[in-house]
């Protein structure tokens, strides 16, 4: 059995392979520019949350629940007797 001093160490665990980047994004901005910049709007978060994420499959769902939204809202205004000949 090989002894555990005779393995290099991988790139992941060297320690010197990410101090060029210490308190830096992959953009290049520092932790403070991130800080002062003016936070993302909730649909901007949320659709980079669904692009980062891969969650494609959640979009059908916020759309049809975005439009029974809708439709509860409607139902409560004068509007209500033209919506119910479409169900």
């Amino acid at each position: 059995m090989g002894d555990a001093d005779d393995r290099k160490p991988d790139a992941a665990s060297d320690d010197s392979a990410g101090s060029d980047f210490a308190g830096r994004d992959f953009a290049g901005r520092d932790f403070a520019a991130q800080a002062e910049s003016k936070a993302p709007g909730f649909l901007a978060e949320l659709g980079a949350f669904l692009r980062e994420k891969k969650k494609w499959w959640l979009a059908p769902v916020l759309v049809v629940l975005l439009l029974v939204g809708v439709l509860l809202v409607l139902a409560g205004t004068g509007l209500a007797p033209f919506l119910y000949p479409l169900f």
